[in-house]
Order: C-alpha cells, then structure tokens, then sequence
C-alpha cells in the first residue's frame, strides 16, 4: 500500500485531476481515477456502490462539467443538473460508506455577482450570483453546504471545500465553444499567427479583471490538503492573491505564442463579473503560495497545447 494510503480522484482524466495524478507528491497515495466510461457520477447507485467497494481513504472531488461563459450560457440545464448530481452523489456516497476525509472542489463562480473584492469566503449566499454561470454556480454551492452540514452533523466527518480561482494548463481544453479564457486565447492566437492575421477581437472593453491559476499548482496545493485535512478550514479559497485585465492575458499570451498583430474590442459581446480576486488570508494562514507566474504558466500550457496538435 502507498505511504498515506487509497485516494478516491473523481474526475481524474480531466485538467485538473490529470494535473493531480502527474504531479511528484501523487506517487505517496494509491490512486483510484475511474473514468466517466468506469462510473457514471450522475448515477446515484453505481456511485454508492464503487465507493463502498473500493473503501477509499479520503476523496478527492474534483469531477464536473466545466466550461466558459459561451458554454455555460448556451447549456444551463446540464450545467446545473449534471454538477448537482455528480456533488450529491460523490459526497453522500462518501458518508454513507463511511468515508471521514473528503475534499471538494468548488470555484469562485460561487460568489455573488457584486460581492466586494477581494472575495472572502463569508460572501457566498450573501448575493444574486452572476447569470452567465449562475447553474454551475449553484450546484457548487450545494455541494459545498452539504460537506457543511455533514460536519455540523458529525464533526469526526472531515468533508472540506477548497475553491480555487479561474486555473489552466495542461490538460486543458482548447476547444473555442467549451474552453475557458487562457485556452481559447492561446489557441485563437495560435491559429492567427498561422493564418496570418494581424487583428484580433476581445470580448468587451478588455478591463475586466481575472485571476488565473496554474493548476500544476493547485495540483500541490490538494494533495497537501489530502496529507493534512484536519489542519485545512472548512472553506478556503486557493489562488494567486492578484489579478490582471483581460487584455494583460492576451498580451502575455501573444508574447508567449509570438503573434504580434493588433487587438480590436467587441462591445457587444458579453464579459461576466467586472473583477473575480480571491482573499487568500486563510490560505496564507495554512502557509501556502503558488509556485507559477503567469508568463510561465502560459508558456507550459502552450507546449502542451502544440504536443496536443502534433499528435
């Protein structure tokens, strides 16, 4: 048996739990990473079942339908019933099999549209959420107040939500119709310097404020969770502490891709919250930064992005 014992990865062929499964630190646990094609999440038996089965020490939830404004804009239905499903299913699973160490995932799409900056973990449900993700927003809220009541419940039960900021890299999706920003930039940018284009549309007025994450580091940051969750607070966020506009990670990106045209902005399109900056006092309390800056990060997720195209 590894060192620190079983782990239970839901969603570990996606980027973040494939950032997880590569990382140095996943080589101290056994880790059990069951495909969607292995087990069906939405499936609230079969769920139940392979948990007792496999009896996992701890569970790390990081499975969901992930997506950008477009995507969930385009498909709220799914984005709130599939994210609510796979939530309620993997956490009361986990308690009914007797499962005491659980670490979910959420994001900060959890907090109120207009919550002040930067965002602390007391804002959620304070609010109206933001309605261009406000589906996949409330089936992480759900999620995360359900590890909540659990431990109100039986405080033995450590069920504990981290909430990273916006994150990529490898294993990320370039897909225009599904991605998030960083990807859908590097990849549109990409796509532009090989067809020769020299100018190049940002969604809005480009001065919207983001942070982004590596998740190589969040990676770290969960297994450390998992080594410790009873040093880990109920609810924390994990990120970078500082921001950017949009149109800084555009031109990080089209320095890193090397494509030198000029930006043109799209008013008409639709650009979400004006500004999405986590408080990290708690994190900083647990004595955890990130490793990656961001012209690094982007310059990792552009090399696996053209091994993905050579393939």
């Amino acid at each position: 048996m590894s060192a620190r014992g079983k782990m239970l990865l839901t969603g570990g062929r996606g980027m973040v739990g494939s950032n997880i499964r590569e990382h140095a630190g996943a080589a101290q646990w056994e880790i059990i990473a069951p495909s969607s094609r292995d087990l069906d999440l939405t499936d609230a038996a079969a769920t139940a079942s392979f948990i007792k089965a496999e009896k996992p020490d701890i569970i790390v939830h990081a499975a969901g339908r992930v997506g950008g404004i477009q995507a969930n804009m385009a498909n709220p239905v799914a984005f709130l019933d599939q994210n609510t499903s796979m939530g309620r299913n993997v956490i009361m699973g986990a308690h009914a099999a007797g499962v005491s160490r659980l670490i979910n995932l959420a994001s900060t799409c959890i907090y109120p549209r207009a919550a002040p900056n930067p965002l602390v973990e007391e804002a959620v449900l304070t609010a109206p959420l933001e309605p261009t993700n406000e589906g996949y927003a409330l089936a992480k809220i759900m999620a995360l107040r359900l590890c909540q009541y659990i431990r109100h419940e039986t405080p033995a039960m450590q069920y504990k939500t981290l909430i990273p900021c916006n994150l990529y890299g490898r294993y990320d999706s370039f897909d225009a119709a599904t991605s998030h920003m960083v990807p859908a930039v590097i990849a549109k940018l990409h796509a532009a310097g090989e067809a020769g284009q020299q100018t190049m549309d940002i969604w809005g007025d480009g001065t919207a404020r983001r942070e982004f994450m590596y998740a190589g580091d969040l990676a770290g940051a969960v297994l450390r969770a998992a080594a410790d969750v009873e040093a880990l607070p109920d609810l924390m966020n994990v990120g970078v502490g500082r921001d950017h506009s949009i149109t800084d990670y555009y031109k990080t990106a089209a320095a890193v891709v090397g494509w030198d045209g000029t930006f043109t902005h799209d008013l008409s399109k639709p650009t979400g919250m004006q500004q999405k900056l986590c408080d990290t006092s708690r994190q900083q309390d647990w004595g955890w930064v990130p490793q990656t800056d961001l012209a690094a990060g982007m310059a990792l997720t552009y090399e696996f992005f053209l091994e993905r195209a050579s393939t």
